[in-house]
């Protein structure tokens, strides 16, 4: 459980001190007033990932150097301090010396925005940030395995953009890339088979229906991924980046054997949507046995009334809610067993 929040200089907040409740919350304020930063401070702490930015420098309230966040919880207290592009982690004041071991003790986290669609309808990278957020949390070998593909990938692009690159460094970034690959591609195919009944379970939940739905990893290779790499070298060099690999995978979603973002509604596509993050909470209480922290950005107005019903009944009793909304009319005659906080120009009422 999430105890006490602190902030200084993120995104709009100079500074903040949160007694969180104990069942979480919901935000209540227009827009633009903090609701939203408030959560994302929330998931950075707990899983350094910004549902929101790529750039830690976005995080930064404007015309300030650094910003801080203090999360305290049952467990522990975590310290993260953003400076001079760098990010310093603590966890009960001792440093943690990268990211792979501050994450090794934290919480499970769910984030549901309106930004899901994308999930469905969107670019493949959208659904693989989702995979990466998830596998991250789920397994510290798909973690480390992440980090250290992203950087060697990183380094080769780099070296395919050098006309003075040699064969050999390239060769050995190759195999870099494949070793930490195929643990990912493998670890990927097993998470989607996990995650495929509870996002059945909550399809069906929110839905009312009887559809079948189904998640099919699609990667970029089915061969040897090394041998990939390396057939693929004259297509990278004449574009200035390396094509193959898990940096280019994507999943399917079917619903009733049909594609989805081809033939599902708009409707249908929301419910997949929430079913797939709902399915992300699901699985981690189930591998971790923690409920998780469950952040819900502002999506029950764009729900009509039997899909608002049926995901409020779907939220688990254990988990700590925080819920962001700019009115509560969509309530109705239905009642929310949370505490309302009202933010107003980046302050707590």
């Amino acid at each position: 459980m999430l105890t006490t929040l602190r902030l200084s200089n993120f995104r709009c907040y100079s500074t903040l001190r949160w007694s969180i409740p104990a069942e979480g919350a919901v935000l209540l304020g227009a827009n633009a007033q903090g609701k939203t930063s408030l959560m994302e401070a929330l998931c950075f702490a707990l899983t350094l990932h910004s549902p929101r930015a790529t750039r830690l420098d976005k995080l930064v309230k404007q015309g300030q150097p650094n910003f801080g966040i203090s999360l305290e919880t049952e467990d522990d207290t975590r310290r993260l301090v953003w400076n001079d592009r760098k990010l310093n982690l603590q966890v009960n004041g001792a440093e943690r010396r990268d990211f792979s071991d501050y994450l090794a003790d934290t919480h499970p986290v769910t984030w549901l925005a309106n930004s899901d669609m994308s999930l469905v309808n969107g670019p493949a990278d959208e659904r693989r940030r989702y995979l990466d957020f998830l596998g991250s949390q789920w397994h510290p070998a798909y973690r480390q395995a992440l980090q250290a593909y992203r950087k060697a990938l990183k380094s080769r692009n780099a070296l395919l953009r050098n006309p003075r690159r040699s064969a050999a460094s390239l060769r050995s970034y190759a195999r870099l890339l494949a070793a930490n690959g195929e643990i990912i591609c493998r670890l990927r195919h097993q998470l989607l088979e996990r995650l495929q009944p509870h996002v059945a379970h909550h399809h069906r939940g929110i839905s009312g229906g009887a559809e079948q739905v189904q998640l099919v990893y699609c990667p970029s290779c089915e061969s040897d991924l090394e041998q990939a790499i390396e057939n693929a070298l004259p297509a990278d060099e004449r574009a200035g980046f390396t094509t193959v690999g898990p940096h280019r995978d994507d999943f399917a979603l079917y619903i009733g054997g049909m594609p989805a973002a081809e033939f599902a509604s708009e409707g249908q596509q929301r419910t997949l949507a929430i079913a797939l993050q709902m399915a992300q909470g699901a699985l981690l209480q189930e591998e971790t046995g923690k409920a998780p922290i469950l952040l819900i950005d502002d999506i029950f107005g764009e729900l009509d009334t039997a899909r608002r019903r049926a995901l409020l009944a779907l939220l688990p009793a254990e988990a700590q809610v925080f819920i962001t909304t700019t009115t509560l009319d969509w309530l109705g005659d239905m009642s929310l067993s949370l505490p309302i906080v009202r933010i107003n120009a980046a302050a707590l009422a």
